[in-house]
């Protein structure tokens, strides 16, 4: 059962990185408020001086705050047209992956095609990843905090470091869920990485 549940967080992951689920009517929040939320998925050390996405009033995304050049993260503000409250954070050196899925998705591709698109290009030299290990750090729950900058009831986490080209066997970790193990998914491609969940 837990298998499941987590192979299930890792697809939620990719599609919620990549808006997948259909568009709802609803009110965006302000600025300050989507800011307070979306750091945190990121370790407190590490919120302060983080650059975050959200979005405006007709559900663009829009950058809401630039960051501070101390700070390596770039965080990604709920979008409430989606069923589950998500936010992440992922390091900067990951933004031409993130933003390249934002924009395969925006053309109509589904996350399974957008994945394989951005594997293919990294392998031929067209998608920069990291040249070293990247974090993403993500926070789901099933609804938004009751307040604006408090975490919210029932929340799980899902942490990944990405170790572009890296094979399960040379990590010394399964390929596959195993457990409460990290384990290694797209193991061997540009985009493989570490799933830690809790």
């Amino acid at each position: 059962m837990r298998r499941i549940a987590t192979v299930s967080w890792c697809l939620t992951v990719l599609c919620a990185l990549a808006a997948c689920e259909p568009p709802r009517s609803v009110r965006f929040k302000p600025a300050d408020e989507q800011i307070a939320e979306a750091v945190l998925a990121a370790p407190p050390s590490l919120r302060d001086g983080a650059a975050v996405l959200g979005y405006s009033d007709g559900g663009a995304l829009a950058t809401l705050r630039e960051g501070s050049a101390a700070s390596s993260l770039i965080c990604l503000a709920d979008d409430p047209r989606q069923e589950r409250f998500h936010v992440a954070c992922y390091d900067r050196s990951l933004e031409p992956y993130m933003s390249r899925g934002r924009e395969l998705r925006a053309s109509g591709m589904d996350g399974g095609e957008s994945i394989r698109s951005r594997q293919s290009e990294a392998r031929e030299g067209k998608l920069q990843m990291p040249s070293q290990p990247a974090a993403l750090y993500n926070l789901f729950a099933p609804e938004p905090p009751s307040a604006s900058g408090e975490q919210p009831g029932d929340a799980s986490s899902l942490y990944v470091i990405y170790v572009p080209g890296a094979t399960a066997e040379e990590l010394g970790l399964p390929s596959a869920p195993a457990g409460d193990a990290p384990w290694v998914m797209f193991s061997g491609e540009a985009n493989a990485h570490v799933m830690i969940s809790r």
